[in-house]
């Protein structure tokens, strides 16, 4: 195998891995969404239950508490998430075109070669 070969497929491989690692981190964010929304709904369900919605109220619904923080968590998460999802587009647009660049400079090392071959067929049947 050729390095230049080399070098597209690991070029590909880069493209393909920050490809995975962005639908992931999607994935990370709808599930971590998903489960605030619970979240959201555990709370005002909870506070209509206690009839308490004052969260400095003595009363106020300890689950709702609790329930308030692991949300402001996620939310916390999710920003972080999304921030990472900017970067890893960012480096797959880059490895994107690093393979295009790659792929190109392949096809005129291709275009090249011919040449060269086809130049130096005369020259042999001149020779001989």
């Amino acid at each position: 195998m050729k390095p230049r070969n080399n070098m597209i497929r690991l070029r590909q491989f880069k493209v393909a891995e920050k490809h995975r690692q962005v639908m992931q981190l999607e994935t990370m964010i709808g599930e971590f969404e998903r489960m605030a929304n619970e979240l959201d709904a555990q709370i005002v369900a909870e506070e209509k239950k206690s009839g308490i919605t004052d969260q400095e109220h003595f009363a106020y619904p300890t689950f709702a508490k609790a329930a308030r923080t692991r949300r402001d968590n996620l939310s916390t998460s999710i920003r972080d998430l999304k921030q990472q999802k900017e970067a890893a587009e960012a480096e797959l647009l880059e490895a994107e075109a690093e393979l295009q660049k790659a792929e190109r400079m392949e096809v005129r090392e291709a275009r090249n070669d011919d040449d060269t071959a086809q130049t130096e067929e005369p020259r042999k049947a001149m020779i001989g």
